[in-house]
């Protein structure tokens, strides 16, 4: 029955299945020539999406894990440095942090864009500071504008965590290209996803690029000229010769996103749910489309006795989760982070989602918050 059909929250078998026979020949192109470490797709990859996001360098590395991590260390943050950011993102960007050697300090989110709260930062900010890391959630740019200029003030490092805002622009200047680096994954369910784990760093410094190429390759300067401890978190050559077939096809990703989302939005207006906000100068590229609602954990069961697949982005804020209690932090401290996490739901959301889906998923929402579950 249509009724019961499953509406994935991501579909990357459709995506695949649409480009097969480019990806196949870029995959049997990398083993025709056995450059499968780095190598000559890498770099060519590399030199594609550093036009792409506007900057003079990219360099690709084995995940966006690595890429915050790499960048901050190329940056010269370490042990004794504090780096700022938000408790509301994903795990990795406060690993990133803690692997450089540096202490995490979170600011607050807005309670309407989910992105940090630019008049908390300067709060923030001791003379420990090193570096802040804002974060382009679900798809959304931050404010940089704003940051840029604080962190200016207080000779402060950027590091923008651009991981899922493949394609995001600020006035038509693309993410990536504001702070002195920006990060990237290409984990397979991103805008620009591979087939396998993936990261990149644009910057438009020569010297930061230079000594990501060399912490990506375990310090090397030169064969066997290891001239700073590094690590193996290299791209591999089929990664980078399918992510440029992709390539190609992600403007156009984007703006069906864009679509898609503006699909829910017209169909959610004059209802309880609580839309995502896009700021007027910003180019959301939609990587997950998060509402609020009421009684979150109920509407998602009810979805998912439907077939219709949702997420959680992200159920435990960051400053809660028991191993960063050294750090100082507890229930309470940055409240309208927590808010969020007790309401938020990612729904479904890919270029290939069918407007009848997303109707179906709406009329369900709709229904069940009208019976009595409405956000604060």
């Amino acid at each position: 029955m249509s009724s019961t059909r499953r509406i994935p929250f991501v579909d990357l078998v459709s995506e695949q299945s649409l480009l097969g026979k480019e990806i196949e020949k870029a995959i049997s192109d990398v083993l025709n020539e056995g450059s499968f470490t780095l190598g000559s797709y890498v770099r060519k990859f590399e030199e594609e999406f550093a036009s792409f996001c506007g900057v003079d360098y990219a360099v690709g590395v084995g995940s966006g894990t690595d890429a915050l991590h790499l960048a901050l260390r190329a940056l010269g943050v370490g042990p004794g440095d504090e780096v700022i950011t938000v408790p509301n993102t994903f795990i990795a960007t406060v690993e990133a942090i803690i692997m450089s050697g540096a202490r995490p300090v979170f600011v607050d989110i807005g309670k309407d864009t989910y992105l940090m709260d630019v008049s908390q930062l300067e709060g923030a900010i001791t003379e420990k500071t090193k570096a802040i890391i804002p974060v382009h959630l679900y798809g959304q740019p931050a404010d940089m504008g704003d940051i840029c200029r604080i962190a200016a003030e207080h000779d402060l490092k950027v590091v923008e965590d651009a991981c899922q805002a493949h394609g995001a622009s600020i006035g038509g200047v693309r993410t990536g290209s504001f702070g002195d680096a920006a990060c990237f994954s290409f984990y397979p369910s991103k805008n620009l996803g591979g087939i396998g784990d993936g990261g990149v760093v644009v910057t438009n410094s020569k010297d930061v690029s230079d000594r990501i190429v060399r912490l990506r390759n375990h310090g090397e300067q030169g064969k066997y000229n290891h001239v700073e401890p590094g690590f193996c978190s290299r791209l591999h050559g089929i990664q980078a010769a399918v992510l440029r077939v992709k390539l190609k096809h992600l403007d156009r990703w984007n703006k069906a996103r864009r679509y898609n989302a503006r699909i829910y939005d017209l169909l959610f207006e004059d209802t309880p749910i609580v839309r995502p906000l896009c700021r007027d100068s910003n180019d959301h590229v939609y990587h997950l489309y998060v509402i609020r609602v009421g009684n979150r954990d109920g509407l998602k069961q009810h979805l998912a006795n439907l077939n219709i697949e949702t997420g959680i982005h992200y159920p435990v804020p960051l400053h809660m989760h028991k191993w960063l209690k050294e750090y100082g932090y507890s229930k309470g401290d940055f409240p309208v982070t927590e808010m969020m996490a007790d309401d938020i739901l990612s729904l479904p959301m890919f270029p290939e989602l069918k407007e009848s889906d997303i109707e179906r998923v709406v009329a369900e929402v709709v229904n069940f918050s009208l019976n009595g579950s409405k956000v604060a």
